[in-house]
């Protein structure tokens, strides 16, 4: 079996540069840790070795699920409805999800909470905002930098633009990639990937 690109970067390393790795991935580790700590601890699932900004953290609540080996960038994400992040997403900096919005033809103005789910191995690239009225991004969909998202995202799909428009279908989801290591958050896999190699 041939081993994968992360694989070969950390097996191929000298003792000293192992240590250093390890090292800048343990500080990591420790405060990713505390962050999923403290989402837990305001109702919110996450799963392991999720990679999630403390600012989020704090704001959390049972409104927030998130799976394994998740990379989130970004705090601008409305937990007033229900948000769920599947395994192995990749969500960028700047990313604003809105999940909410008001009955606009309604004399009290209701509140209206939709709510969201981003399926296993879909990526959110930089600055995109997703408005209340996508519901669902799908299994391996791309949404392009910048763009904006009004509608669902079908599985696979590659959209973007403003508002976004499917461009193509992606030909495979990176299943090869350790997605915590995006952020440094992969010290327990560096790890295990190291010990491989005797």
């Amino acid at each position: 079996m041939s081993r994968t690109a992360y694989e070969i970067d950390v097996q191929n390393r000298t003792v000293l540069r192992y240590y250093l790795g390890a090292f800048a991935r343990f500080k990591k580790y420790l405060l990713y840790s505390y962050a999923r700590n403290v989402a837990k601890r305001r109702g919110a699932k996450i799963g392991e070795n999720t990679v999630l900004p403390l600012t989020l953290a704090r704001r959390a609540t049972s409104n927030l699920e998130i799976g394994n080996n998740s990379s989130v960038q970004s705090d601008l994400i409305d937990l007033r409805a229900p948000v769920k992040i599947g395994n192995n997403v990749i969500i960028g900096s700047g990313v604003e999800i809105i999940t909410c919005s008001h009955q606009i033809d309604s004399s009290e103005w209701e509140f209206k909470p939709y709510g969201i789910e981003i399926e296993d191995f879909a990526w959110i690239a930089t600055r995109v905002l997703i408005l209340p009225s996508c519901r669902k991004i799908s299994r391996g969909a791309v949404c392009g930098a910048g763009s904006l998202v009004t509608r669902n995202v079908d599985q696979m799909s590659v959209v973007s633009g403003s508002p976004a428009s499917h461009l193509k279908f992606r030909k495979q989801v990176h299943s090869k990639l350790v997605v915590e290591s995006l952020l440094g958050g992969d010290f327990t896999r560096y790890i295990k990937t190291w010990n491989l190699k005797r």
